[in-house]
């Protein structure tokens, strides 16, 4: 019998609910995807998690490019991937072996130094923008690497976009494109070197795949109503939630 007839009530109403915070996360509520993370891994173990999200994470993400196509920044783009792909290979061959508590606490304590020291420049009314290939290099290595090991990559984008200080919709479509590529490109290291992603994770994934178009479609009317800089506040307020969730988790 496939393993997702032997979930309790209770945790199909989770990973309802973690389904439904991606698509909320990929409309554009950025740093609620953390939670997702949390809530996966209490129900499948840590790694055993991201075989489950990465199909889920891979169609929203055409959702979301789908909806956001014409608000792409494509220069931030190209700066941001080649890095990230560096960073998923090797996490992609560290993750094996890594302690995984012990990662989730070092990552939690570099987004929590960082988002304070975002709220820290918003305060100051600070207008400068990192442009240096140094800052895209690093976050693009970072976010690569922590989204291949448990798919926290979400906070690192979130930083450097925010710094960046794109529009709204310019954030959610770039971050739509990047997170399109790459999580494509997570796959097949998933299927053929971990060996997360079966027939079983992939079930269980079609009968969550309408809890995410729901949380998708409620995302988009959520963030029609948010101005821009109540937008950026909401994004390193959850962001810096997430970082507590990680850490204690």
């Amino acid at each position: 019998m496939l393993l997702v007839f032997n979930f309790s009530s209770f945790q199909w109403i989770l990973m309802m609910l973690g389904t439904a915070i991606i698509g909320l996360s990929k409309a554009g509520i950025k740093g609620i995807d953390m939670m997702n993370v949390t809530i996966m891994a209490m129900v499948f173990g840590g790694k055993a998690s991201t075989g489950v999200i990465l199909p889920l994470l891979c169609f929203a993400d055409i959702l979301a490019v789908f909806y956001y196509k014409r608000h792409v920044q494509w220069h931030y783009f190209k700066r941001l991937i080649p890095p990230m792909l560096i960073g998923v290979v090797v996490g992609a061959w560290w993750g094996k072996d890594i302690d995984e508590r012990l990662f989730k606490k070092i990552m939690a304590i570099i987004i929590l130094l960082t988002v304070v020291l975002m709220f820290w420049m918003e305060k100051r009314k600070s207008q400068k923008v990192p442009t240096t290939y140094f800052f895209s290099n690093s976050m693009g290595f970072i976010a690569g690497f922590t989204t291949m090991l448990g798919n926290l990559a979400g906070a690192f984008s979130n930083i450097y976009f925010l710094a960046l200080k794109l529009s709204k919709n310019d954030f959610i479509g770039t971050a739509a494109w990047v997170f399109f590529t790459i999580n494509l490109i997570k796959v097949p290291f998933q299927f053929f070197i971990w060996k997360n992603i079966n027939v079983e994770t992939l079930t269980i994934d079609i009968f969550l795949i309408p809890s995410l178009i729901v949380g998708f479609t409620f995302g988009i009317k959520l963030v029609g109503k948010i101005d821009e800089i109540f937008f950026r506040k909401l994004i390193m307020t959850l962001t810096l939630i997430g970082s507590f969730l990680i850490f204690f988790i």
